[in-house]
């Protein structure tokens, strides 16, 4: 097929032949009797599923991640997609690990999330759009808390909290800049104790993390109760169990707990669960949807946000520690434009047509942005894990460039294939299923950044300087009390996640490739006890996004059928 004469992603997903879900199930040796369906195409799998699969083999466990994000996005997801079925075209039995796309982001600039052409996760529109309603349970369970608290606060403050320690604010599924920051309690006596707060967006919530970290409906109990919403006034944390909200919280989560199976364009499954942010979270599907996908596949691929500094860095650091798998292999996407974008030669602004000499051929564009796309590749390769550079390949790339990507990645220690699953869906992808394949029989030798038993800071030194490149860490006054005040509440031993830029490999958006000779400077540090790990703030992190001028929302509607038309 020509792919400039693709139809539109809705019109493609709108044409593909969906099975029903119980023979996707089937499929995966996933019985009917573990299914909770929503509609014909869309079920949960209950919990008990595991058992009935607990005595198959591991299958090969590998993460899709990228370089470092460009405006224009790399196609991680439809690359994870098309691979997917690339193996399935191969003969081999493979399953898709996927983050629930946000609401948020849907109706504002970047769209949904189901993939692209003929590699996308169907129903798309369902995808996108409530799916299954678990981010309406995390929401709800996360401003009941917060509703908790402000109801203890206004019954007299028993704990004794200190108003000014509340760091527990409310959230929402909608980009909506106005409720950064609010004033609550305003009115009556009765209307509460007045105090400043905010929203934040629901895949920001803790509840959400809880939610892709949990092993199990009574670990998700636990992480819930361990949420520390505040301090007292002399400096105890107050944790959702001694508000007794967790109870409560559980049985709201208590369905959104099961991972919903759907499928692909080709009807490959795919379990899509949990989304938690990748620049201050986690970044990762959950947990209990790998725990079932690997017994379920052959193959199972997840895909981590961002780039390999980002959402890989904490799918090896902070997930695999708390599953105990180990990946097999890890997928760096990149494109020719993404290169190109790197080399800092052009200015590329999201949603605007990209400048026309960007599109002439031109490998010397591409080895000029060659740095980060290294940088990565060396990532991949510190965790002892086999890289593979997946080309997600364009109409506008030219097969000198496409060639570049290839000498650059092959230079750099990595397997490489190019990918045309956009247009061609799996078919397109089977050379990329033969390098990856290829590469789960290559000897692994998985290490963490850091061990348990290491200080707070050394952990957020060791992946500073062992993923990133910096050269230390700068730790602000405020950053090394809190720290040394984690420490001493127990909380230690606990993992690390970084919260940074997700636009460059260092701190600040405008280092471009790799960069080196640089400190990161470590601003504050949160703790999120819930979640299971202690999260440094290096910048300026926006946690409740805002609406274009014009946002994706203008161009969503119903046509005279009651057919959805403009989402993308």
């Amino acid at each position: 097929m020509n792919p400039t004469a693709l139809p539109s992603d809705l019109e493609i997903a709108r044409a593909a032949h969906l099975e029903p879900i119980e023979k996707v199930a089937r499929s995966a040796g996933i019985d009917a009797e573990h299914l909770v369906p929503h509609g014909r195409h869309v079920a949960k799998v209950s919990l008990k599923a595991s058992d009935d699969l607990a005595s198959r083999p591991d299958g090969k466990y590998v993460v899709v991640t990228a370089l470092t994000p460009t405006p224009l996005g790399e196609g991680k997801t439809t690359t994870a997609v098309g691979l997917a079925q690339g193996l399935g075209q191969l003969g081999k039995r493979s399953m898709l690990a996927l983050r629930q796309p946000s609401m948020g982001p849907t109706f504002g600039v970047k769209g949904g999330a189901a993939g692209a052409g003929y590699s996308q996760v169907v129903p798309m529109e369902t995808l996108n759009l409530h799916l299954t309603g678990d981010f309406h349970a995390i929401t709800a369970a996360h401003d009941l808390l917060a509703a908790m608290v402000d109801n203890h606060l206004h019954h007299g403050n028993e704990l004794g909290i200190d108003p000014h320690s509340i760091s527990w604010r409310r959230v929402v599924d909608v980009n909506d800049r106005a409720l950064r920051n609010v004033v609550l309690g305003l009115g009556a006596r009765l209307d509460g104790v007045p105090r400043q707060s905010g929203f934040d967006i629901t895949a920001a919530s803790e509840v959400g993390v809880c939610l892709s970290l949990a092993t199990s409906l009574h670990d998700l109990r636990e992480r819930l109760g361990r949420i520390v919403v505040g301090y007292t006034r002399e400096g105890a944390p107050v944790t959702a169990e001694d508000l007794k909200a967790a109870g409560a919280m559980t049985v709201i989560m208590r369905e959104a707990i099961m991972p919903n199976l759907m499928q692909t364009t080709e009807n490959t499954p795919v379990l899509v669960h949990a989304g938690p942010f990748g620049n201050i979270a986690t970044g990762n599907s959950s947990v209990i949807a790998d725990q079932v996908g690997i017994k379920a596949s052959d193959y199972l691929l997840t895909e981590a946000g961002f780039g390999a500094d980002m959402g890989a860095e904490r799918f090896f650091n902070v997930k695999c520690r708390v599953s105990g798998l180990r990946p097999d292999a890890a997928v760096l996407v990149t494109t020719v434009r993404a290169l190109k974008t790197h080399s800092g030669r052009f200015t590329v602004v999201a949603g605007q047509p990209l400048p026309p000499q960007m599109l002439q051929d031109s490998p010397e564009d591409v080895f000029a942005g060659a740095d980060n796309l290294r940088k990565h590749i060396e990532i991949v390769r510190g965790f002892g894990v086999a890289p593979v550079v997946a080309i997600n390949v364009f109409p506008s790339d030219h097969p000198d460039e496409i060639e570049a990507v290839r000498e650059i990645a092959e230079a750099a220690g990595a397997r490489v294939a190019a990918s045309t699953h956009v247009a061609d869906g799996g078919a397109g992808a089977q050379e990329l299923a033969r390098v990856v394949a290829a590469a789960c029989e290559d000897k692994t030798d998985f290490r963490f950044s850091y061990d348990e038993q290491d200080s707070l800071v050394d952990k957020v030194t060791k992946v500073a300087t062992g993923v990133y490149g910096a050269d230390g860490i700068e730790l602000s006054a405020q950053a090394r009390r809190e720290l040394a005040h984690f420490t001493e509440l127990g909380f230690g031993h606990l993992p690390v996640v970084i919260a940074k830029t997700h636009l460059s490999i260092s701190h600040d958006p405008a280092l471009r490739g790799a960069p080196t000779g640089w400190m990161l400077p470590v601003r504050e540090v949160r703790l999120a006890a819930g979640a299971g790990y202690v999260y440094a703030i290096c910048g300026e992190m926006r946690t409740m996004p805002g609406l274009g001028k014009h946002p994706a929302a203008e161009w969503i509607d119903i046509d005279e059928n009651g057919d959805i038309v403009g989402l993308f």
